[in-house]
């Protein structure tokens, strides 16, 4: 994870010379849009966000499958940060042509989402399942034909007053961000230890 200067480091594409076509591709979920940043329904956007600083791999440039990416090679592998553009409720629009295009392997696919089942502070890995009314994996499972793909998912809560369209639209509170921080920085370590070649199932086992 770390340099010799203890920075995480990567380059663009052009610098790395003799590796393969083969990429890794992270999704973040969330709505594109000044009046959503930082709202808990944007979690899957600041993991990549937090990434694509930490890495070095500059702007989020706009692709014609609806998203926003930031690409570059993290520990020896190529890897593509995205965002899509779509809203949330329809983020496989933008996911499954990104997915063709590119040629991912599904066990080199990971969405990155927010989860009301989980208290705020808890990471969770999946390998499979049903979208368990998130909106924004409903449509991606439907957009690629299956439930088997990788997820990190981030505890957001469920609300104490008010509804779930306020609470996930709402932003953390001041107790609840350094948790959510905290949840950021293991989500993070996760995805580098799997862009490093650790299987996602023995992942799961680790960081569950």
């Amino acid at each position: 994870m770390l340099d010799g200067k203890g920075s995480r480091a990567a380059f663009l594409y052009s610098s790395s010379e003799g590796m393969d076509n083969k990429m890794k591709m992270i999704v973040g979920l969330g709505n594109i849009g000044s009046r959503y940043d930082k709202t808990r329904h944007n979690t899957g956007f600041m993991v990549v966000d937090q990434l694509a600083r930490d890495y070095h791999l500059g702007a989020f440039t706009h692709l014609k499958q609806e998203a926003v990416a930031a690409s570059g090679v993290i520990n020896g592998e190529k890897v593509m940060l995205v965002k899509p553009t779509t809203f949330m409720n329809d983020s496989g629009r933008a996911v499954g042509p990104l997915v063709d295009y590119y040629n991912i392997d599904r066990a080199d696919l990971v969405v990155v989402n927010d989860d009301l089942d989980m208290p705020v502070g808890k990471v969770r890995l999946k390998t499979h399942g049903a979208s368990g009314g998130h909106n924004g994996l409903k449509s991606i499972i439907n957009a690629l034909g299956t439930k088997e793909f990788n997820r990190v998912k981030l505890g957001i809560d469920h609300p104490k007053n008010g509804t779930v369209v306020s609470h996930v639209l709402g932003r953390f509170s001041k107790e609840e961000r350094p948790q959510f921080d905290d949840a950021v920085e293991l989500a993070e370590h996760a995805l580098e230890d799997w862009i490093k070649g650790e299987d996602f199932n023995q992942l799961m086992n680790e960081y569950n």
